[in-house]
């Protein structure tokens, strides 16, 4: 009986034997963009409920006009040029004191309650885009799809769940308050900004960070308290020596404020001229928080408003809870910055004679979608339960504001 000798094994080509030849001819590929398939799928699902909500505008214009007998449903972008989208235009278009006029006239429209970041760059956009309402709704989109790739981003710091990005732009982008978003308004480009700089800081890259808060802060007052957050991160991570030498950049948010506020006491002579049309135009005096919370209360139950205005003050006490459920949370973690960030924003809006804009605040705590992610890829049922409770919400949010209805 023979034995079978083992057969010889194959040599393995070496590696530079698997790779192609290089080729003399070929030439350089450009290179790609960033973006993963997860970035893909977002910013797909980004463009779609874009159109979703420009079809609800058509809708809207027709359906529901403000003259029942009107034949006409009247300009294609009419329906994205209410309320605060009249202050930005004014800004962009006249500046802050056209022709000597400012709030010692009575007819003054308080403009000087909104930050210059946004007006600033719709003036920019409307030298190529005739159109007003065409150019802010352009910078909405452009910020819009950077900050939902920024979100995911920062969503894969906090969650290892493959889907953890695509689910939280998700849930952003089928939120209640979605619509303002897509409109021109400055939450898109507030976004663009204050994400990148979130990531900015965890990368340690304080000089980059500071100065993209600093530029979110020429947007919104929302910058400061992202300032507060980074100054806490930047403690709270700061190990040797070498880590505390970027301090001084943690300055550069406040300089925009500081810088504004001189402007409007040059015209003035007012330093708190910010603080002061808050007040008249939108009652935004100091009252304790139970005070808020009792004026609000009243207005949304105490059948002392029209049913309207009671309606939009029952989401501003929903979304209320939320945000101090939210903070509460942050703090059973030890999340101190984003707690900071979130807490100081309902401080602000939390302590003026009633509650205004909360529910459009939400949309700026990207901890809040986080961790509404992190639930929906746990249970299955939970992720069921929101969307089908955030559609209908969401949905009649739009359609308030496309028909001019938000504020009652």
């Amino acid at each position: 009986m023979s034995v079978m000798s083992p057969r010889p094994r194959e040599k393995t080509p070496p590696l530079a034997a698997l790779r192609p030849l290089p080729r003399t001819d070929r030439r350089p590929r450009p290179p790609r963009l960033p973006l993963g398939a997860e970035d893909r799928d977002v910013l797909w699902l980004y463009l779609l409920t874009r159109t979703a909500l420009w079809i609800t505008a058509y809708g809207a214009r027709w359906l529901f006009p403000a003259d029942a007998d009107a034949r006409d449903a009247g300009p294609a972008l009419a329906p994205f040029e209410r309320w605060d989208w009249g202050h930005f235009l004014n800004v962009a278009r006249d500046g802050y004191f056209p022709g000597g006029s400012g709030p010692w006239g009575a007819e003054w429209d308080n403009r000087e309650a909104f930050f210059p970041g946004f007006p600033l760059v719709l003036r920019a956009v409307h030298t190529v885009v005739p159109s007003w309402t065409a150019a802010g709704l352009l910078i909405s989109f452009v910020t819009g799809g950077i900050a939902v790739l920024a979100l995911v981003r920062i969503a894969r710091l906090y969650l290892p769940d493959a889907n953890a990005g695509r689910r939280t732009a998700q849930l952003l982008l089928l939120s209640p308050c979605a619509v303002f978003l897509a409109t021109g308004y400055s939450e898109s480009l507030f976004l663009a900004l204050a994400l990148p700089a979130w990531l900015a800081a965890h990368r340690r890259d304080w000089p980059l960070a500071a100065t993209l808060a600093a530029l979110a802060t020429t947007v919104r007052i929302s910058g400061l308290f992202l300032a507060a957050a980074l100054a806490l991160h930047f403690v709270l991570t700061a190990r040797a020596r070498s880590d505390w030498r970027p301090l001084p950049w943690l300055a550069l948010p406040a300089l925009p404020a500081v810088l504004y506020a001189w402007y409007l006491q040059s015209h003035t002579g007012d330093w708190m001229a910010w603080k002061h049309a808050q007040e008249r135009g939108w009652y935004r005096h100091f009252h304790t928080p139970w005070d808020a919370w009792s004026t609000t209360w009243e207005s949304a139950f105490g059948r002392v408003q029209t049913t309207g205005y009671a309606f939009m003050f029952q989401a501003e006490l929903l979304a209320m809870v939320v945000g101090l459920a939210l903070v509460a949370l942050l703090l059973r973690r030890r999340r101190w910055p984003e707690a900071a960030y979130v807490g100081l924003s309902l401080w602000a809006l939390g302590t003026s004679y009633w509650y205004q804009s909360v529910p459009r605040a939400t949309l700026l705590w990207w901890p809040l979608w986080i961790t509404l992610a992190a639930w929906t890829l746990r249970s299955p049922r939970f992720r069921t339960a929101y969307f089908c409770l955030a559609a209908p919400v969401s949905t009649l949010f739009a359609l308030t504001f496309l028909t001019g209805r938000w504020a009652g």
